[in-house]
């Protein structure tokens, strides 16, 4: 099983979300993302046939494409997920077990974070990044605020970033972003134009990275 690739993921520094869509449809969203040049792809695991819809994407873009599980909650999940060939874990949550399980495992683990001491607990017990969720409530300045003493740990925004914030992210020191809505077009989606979705895809990203 392929693992991994830092080099992928520091090249675009993107983690694409795919929450809930059949498996034939998801298969065609993670070909267009692909194609449009973006690395890191997360299936959620309250994705109907997730471990399925995991195991196909790792073998068909073995090492080519970093494939990771999201919205692991628990040890259990994290099973599930590494069992299916999850190359990375993603959590709305900080869960120190999970996180060090993760760790001790040499998977990279991204736990979700809201406050100072979630960010400082998630990082000190070995998240690779820490998610900042739901970072649209919070905004770019409260990356600045929380790195200013706390300026070792690598934060990632998900949730609510776009077009228009993602740069005042970057300059308060974000390092990565998980994005859902702002790459896959519901409407291009809904009426399986995978084309006009690896269009609208490639566009995103000459825009954002």
């Amino acid at each position: 099983m392929s693992q991994f690739s830092e080099k992928l993921f520091q090249a675009v520094p993107i983690v694409g979300i795919l929450r809930g869509y059949p498996k034939a449809t998801t298969l065609n969203i993670v070909d267009a993302y692909y194609q449009a040049g973006f690395t890191t792809i997360e299936i959620t695991m309250n994705t109907p046939q997730v471990a399925e819809i995991i195991s196909a994407i790792t073998a068909k873009y073995n090492g080519k494409l970093n494939v990771g599980a999201g919205t692991v909650c628990n040890e259990a999940e994290l099973d599930i997920a590494l069992a299916a060939g999850a190359q990375f874990i993603v959590s709305p949550i900080v869960d120190i077990s999970l996180i060090k399980k993760c760790k001790s495992l040499g998977i990279p683990v991204f736990p979700g974070a809201f406050t100072p001491t979630e960010i400082y607990q998630a990082w000190t017990a070995g998240a690779r990044m820490v998610k900042l969720f739901p970072a649209n409530t919070l905004g770019p300045k409260y990356v600045k605020n929380v790195l200013a003493p706390l300026n070792d740990i690598e934060i990632m925004p998900t949730g609510g970033v776009s077009l228009e914030n993602i740069e005042a992210y970057k300059k308060m020191g974000a390092k990565a972003f998980g994005m859902g809505g702002l790459l896959f077009d519901k409407g291009l989606i809904a009426a399986e134009d995978w084309d006009g979705l690896k269009k609208k895809l490639t566009v995103v990203k000459a825009a954002i990275i």
